[in-house]
């Protein structure tokens, strides 16, 4: 195969964001609910995974059709080019999901794809009998909705959010894409200064030195499709050579971390440093009350305690209103909070110019935006 038809998926309500990113790597997208989709090569495939920030994984689309009943997924199955990807010893383990659709019995479905697969293989390489599945493994899932069903093969492995730097964390930590979303809905450029201060681990800073660094941010991690016999080494090496070089290593940014936990920012520190971008960042101790600058124009983003992460509803409540009592006051700086609590504003003192929704995980979040005054 030359060509494929690709899935990046993601988290609801980011689905622009990452479109965004795709057309900025050069590729034609059509977004949709949880996924983008583009085309490309082999390389593209590299690519993808190793600069995506925001996406959960990048998916092959093996096929699409209609199917009402189990005969109808065999065979349309079966008649896939499974042999193109899967080798006689690869593994495929086939994942599913079904919505208002008449095959609605997830563990059938999944049973009569493998089977489907398996029998294709069996066929193309001429083996009898139980396929050995000894070798990479080929995650397949087939999602069916409304009866139109959609095959798709995974090439990232562990999903995108786990760059490979985060040695430490708190108490339910931010997922690094969700942390790079963050930013992505932000005014924030690399030459203006940026402060978390609630940085509890390290990642919405860090994730802001691999924006302001251009610095891929699968560049220090490994992928799935890299064991791959069809996805050649010589490729890998390519495209991460191509990444280092595009990286602007020399820049120098005002990228700020605080927290009140001197463990946190010491875990903190030790994420920065396997990032290779502790140079980059400034990790202090804070209280958020004792925040003070001079500076202009800057931008801030706060993950502060939140649902399972709440020991103290009025603690937390005083830290709102601390927000509002330190962040008031810098007319142009733009600032973002991500909560739960449907009542931010009220504790915070200021209705925010805009929210958005987005998940963190399963939980609904809020991002509340206060658009500071433009330079």
């Amino acid at each position: 195969m030359n060509q494929f038809n690709l899935l990046a998926t993601c988290a609801s309500g980011v689905e622009g964001l990452v479109g965004d990113e795709l057309r900025d790597l050069g590729y034609e997208v059509e977004v949709e609910n949880g996924r983008a989709r583009f085309s490309g090569r082999k390389h593209d495939i590299a690519r993808a995974n190793l600069w995506l920030r925001i996406a959960d994984r990048v998916k092959i689309i093996i096929g699409e059709f209609e199917a009402r009943d189990f005969d109808s997924l065999f065979e349309q199955t079966k008649a896939l080019p499974w042999e193109d990807y899967i080798p006689l010893d690869g593994a495929f383990p086939v994942a599913g999901k079904s919505q208002k659709s008449k095959l609605y019995s997830v563990p059938d479905v999944q049973r009569i794809v493998n089977k489907a697969v398996a029998t294709r293989l069996q066929e193309a390489y001429h083996k009898r009998g139980r396929l050995p599945e000894s070798g990479a493994t080929y995650p397949l899932e087939v999602a069916i909705n409304k009866d139109k069903v959609l095959i798709t093969l995974d090439t990232t492995g562990d999903s995108l959010f786990k760059r490979g730097y985060r040695t430490g964390k708190g108490d339910a930590p931010l997922k690094e894409n969700l942390a790079a979303a963050l930013i992505a809905l932000t005014t924030w450029f690399p030459d203006k200064p940026f402060v978390d201060p609630t940085c509890g681990s390290g990642t919405i800073p860090i994730e802001a030195a691999l924006i302001g660094h251009n610095i891929a941010p699968g560049f220090n991690r490994s992928f799935l499709c890299e064991a791959w016999s069809w996805m050649p080494a010589e490729l890998w090496q390519k495209v991460r050579q191509e990444a280092d070089e595009a990286a602007n290593y020399d820049v120098e940014l005002d990228i700020s971390g605080f927290d009140i936990d001197h463990k946190m920012i010491e875990i903190a520190k030790e994420n920065a440093m396997e990032a290779g971008l502790l140079h980059s960042i400034n990790f202090k101790q804070m209280q958020v009350a004792d925040f003070t600058t001079d500076k202009q124009y800057g931008v801030m983003i706060s993950n502060p305690p939140y649902g399972k992460r709440i020991g103290d509803q009025a603690a937390v409540e005083k830290l709102y209103r601390q927000l509002g009592d330190v962040w008031r006051p810098l007319e142009t700086w733009s600032k973002y909070i991500i909560t739960d609590d449907l009542d931010f504003e009220k504790h915070f003192g200021q209705k925010a110019t805009k929210r958005r929704k987005l998940y963190n995980g399963y939980l609904r979040t809020d991002y509340f935006q206060f658009w500071g005054k433009r330079s």
